[in-house]
């Protein structure tokens, strides 16, 4: 066996309701001023609630900074990295989606005014130190409480990763209740999302290994079996719980297992057109899928039997079996399923292209390589 290293979060939590306790959490780690990463959304949902109430019960002093933006650009990090310090935080809680975890990651880490973000761009940068942190994710697609990057939007149509073991979170906390009330659209965009994460990591051309592979399996087990469920039932605990669950066990393997082609040519889509990071990947999953088939053939044969237990015949016919079923999940969901349905025309395409292949971080780990002309037929193929 080849030799590999696997890091993850030191501490996960599953329990519906813990939330309403996260109070006593903080105090374990010996903090008692804290600040909360949130968005407006997850304030209007009145999802902090319970959380709130129980801040008061252990004393513990709260802040909650609400502003952060889908596709967080740097004013909002830098804000919050401001707001931690004008309330002397000493522990930062994401409560939220994948932004507001990835701005809570980033906040912890610049709060002590150590390093600047653009100092910490790129991979093992951060030296820190950086301050406790919990992630509490309501909803089940990023898998960001497990992961060890966050994503920040620089200029106008250009992200920048930091990657860094000292973003991985002291606590993730999976409640599934603050899930349930997720509309079907945005379940079934970050359950595909996650469900992407699970495929790449699983046929990454580096640092693929058998805890990320198991992972990757069960992940993709879990949210397949239950993505359906979860998005006409929405007020089904177990199939929220398992998704939630799908998602970070995804988290873990791509976090270890980096993610490929997908998420190269999804990320233009989103910094151009701010289309939703899940539903940018659901629109370029099916072009992906199939042009890798020559190189990833074996392996999409073996998830094919994750999904589909009682499958037979050849892996080119299994693999088959494995791509046409994401293929058609979007519009059995009922989400966008073509980029002209976000506005995009086939003028965008070679602004697209040229963006996808500064995605050199995530191209390295594709199964087949991408070029610049693969790269627009793709874009064309999902228009």
């Amino acid at each position: 066996m080849s030799t590999f290293e696997f890091h993850t979060t030191k501490s996960i939590i599953v329990e519906p309701g813990a939330a309403a306790n996260i109070a006593s959490r903080v105090r374990a780690l010996q903090c008692d001023s804290v600040l909360i990463v949130t968005d407006p959304g997850v304030l209007a949902a009145q999802l902090l609630d319970t959380a709130l109430a129980s801040f008061t019960q252990h004393n513990v002093k709260v802040s909650v900074y609400s502003d952060v933006l889908a596709d967080p650009p740097e004013s909002v990090i830098y804000a919050g990295v401001e707001a931690a310090q004008i309330a002397n935080a000493d522990c930062i809680i994401g409560f939220g989606g994948g932004s507001s975890m990835d701005v809570a990651k980033l906040i912890a880490l610049l709060a002590s005014g150590s390093q600047s973000l653009p100092e910490i761009y790129g991979v093992n940068q951060a030296e820190g130190p950086r301050l406790p942190l919990i992630l509490v994710p309501t909803t089940a697609g990023t898998g960001s409480e497990v992961t060890a990057i966050a994503i920040v939007t620089t200029g106008e149509n250009e992200k920048k990763g930091v990657v860094s073991p000292l973003l991985l979170p002291d606590i993730a906390l999976l409640d599934a209740s603050l899930t349930l009330g997720l509309p079907a659209a945005v379940t079934a965009a970050t359950g595909i999302d996650a469900m992407v994460h699970a495929i790449e990591a699983y046929t990454s051309k580096r640092l693929k290994n058998p805890i990320s592979d198991a992972l990757a399996k069960d992940a993709l087990r879990l949210l397949a079996a239950n993505i359906h469920t979860a998005c006409k039932h929405g007020k089904n605990i177990k199939a929220r719980e398992n998704m939630l669950l799908g998602a970070c066990l995804a988290g873990m393997a791509f976090a270890n297992a980096p993610v490929g082609g997908v998420h190269a040519l999804a990320y233009p889509v989103g910094a151009r057109f701010h289309v939703p990071h899940g539903l940018s990947n659901s629109l370029m999953l099916g072009p992906v899928l199939r042009f890798n088939m020559p190189n990833a053939e074996t392996l999409y044969a073996e998830l094919a039997d994750v999904v589909y237990p009682a499958a037979s015949g050849t892996s080119f016919r299994r693999a088959n079996m494995l791509v046409e079923y994401l293929q058609n999940l979007p519009q059995e969901l009922g989400i966008a399923t073509r980029l002209k349905d976000v506005g995009i025309t086939e003028g965008d395409i070679a602004a697209l292209a040229a963006d996808a292949m500064k995605q050199t971080r995530l191209l390295i780990n594709n199964p087949r390589e991408i070029q610049l002309a693969d790269a627009a037929t793709l874009y064309k193929e999902a228009l």
